[in-house]
């Protein structure tokens, strides 16, 4: 029935563990080189080429109500 935690098998001791960890992740941490670096890439450094990308490609193709045979270049 719902509800009721009756579980005949043992839990894993190993996700167990897994879990605690995660969990408690945060009072662990410590800023590190190398954790500055991957934060710094994932925060600014992607967002910033991404945004470079957008910006430098923007209005330079044309994918709506193109044939066979058109050019997407609008350039």
């Amino acid at each position: 029935m719902a509800g009721h935690h009756n579980h005949p098998l043992a839990l894993d001791p190993a996700l167990v563990k897994y879990n605690n960890m995660f969990v408690n992740r945060h009072k662990y941490f410590r800023w590190t080189g190398r954790t500055a670096r991957i934060t710094f890439a994932y925060v600014v450094a992607f967002p910033a080429l991404i945004g470079y990308l957008a910006y430098t490609t923007d209005g330079k193709w044309d994918m709506r109500g193109k044939r066979r045979g058109d050019t997407i270049v609008e350039f």
